[in-house]
């Protein structure tokens, strides 16, 4: 009875099932983390914008 929705740490997998399951979490997790990471970048990329727009020389 092996159920894909059980995650990585289910005894009926296959040791090479197990192994694909935590690339892909592993995967999940980095690409989460790169999306977080780059949305900050942007945002202060955009509050830089405004910031310098805001005490230049006009």
């Amino acid at each position: 009875m092996s159920d894909d929705t059980q995650g990585a740490k289910d005894p009926g997998l296959a040791e090479g099932e197990r192994d694909i399951e935590s690339w892909k979490e592993r995967g999940v997790a980095l690409r989460a983390f790169f999306y977080i990471f780059g949305t900050h970048l942007f945002a202060g990329f955009v509050w830089l914008l405004f910031y310098l727009g805001q005490h230049a020389n006009k």
